[in-house]
């Protein structure tokens, strides 16, 4: 059986990994503004946003209460005509 101690050092270790990672990506997805090289439209802007925030709150829940749905992968709803 793990040890509280046990418990909270890996709760630790892999909370640091993963939010960092999570932070690197946000960036990542901070870059798409950069008009130089994309072309988006607030339509698409608004729906990447609405899906991360949706999967923040998920996640923020499952520490309340316990489990919550997920959104397996992100898609645009429709796609946008050039």
């Amino acid at each position: 059986m793990i040890k509280d101690a046990e418990k909270y050092e890996k709760f630790e270790r892999l909370a640091q990994k993963r939010v960092s990672e999570a932070m690197n990506r946000i960036r990542l997805i901070g870059n798409l503004s950069d008009t130089r090289n994309y072309s988006y439209s607030e339509e698409h802007v608004k729906e990447m946003f609405d899906a991360l925030e949706s999967e923040l709150r998920n996640a923020k829940q499952r520490y309340k209460s316990g489990a919550a749905e997920s959104q397996a992968a992100f898609t645009f709803k429709s796609k946008i005509k050039k």
